[in-house]
């Protein structure tokens, strides 16, 4: 890896860093507004943007876009997982490690469940 590749995934994991930052600090003021920023598909943007700028490839830049989609109906798990366990007493780390495993859990069954109706790599 050169030089300049090694400085522009800096810049990405930078880039990247700091919209997680900014949306935990508003968050610590407003958890509705931390919630809308990190709703956006900020992530995502950066993530189509980063892969079209490596390869100029519409269609893998397309497929990417097409796959994000199929997998945000398992990410919801983690959001309805992770409040129900706080509130039902579970501690904070706890609750955070079962909501990742029931996500996971999602996930696979969805990977599953797309491969099985032939939708997916």
């Amino acid at each position: 890896m050169g030089i300049l590749a090694r400085v522009e995934l800096l810049l990405r994991a930078a880039v990247s860093g700091a919209i997680v930052a900014l949306a935990s600090e508003v968050a610590r003021r407003s958890t509705l507004l931390g919630a809308v920023i990190v709703s956006l598909p900020v992530t995502s943007m950066l993530a189509i943007i980063w892969l079209y700028r490596s390869d100029r490839d519409t269609e893998q830049v397309a497929s990417f876009a097409w796959s994000i989609l199929w997998v945000i109906v398992p990410s919801l798990v983690f959001f309805v997982a992770l409040p129900l366990f706080l509130r039902g007493g579970v501690a904070f780390w706890v609750s955070l490690v079962l909501a990742g495993a029931a996500t996971a859990a999602a996930y696979g069954a969805w990977v599953l469940t797309g491969r099985a109706l032939g939708v997916g790599d």
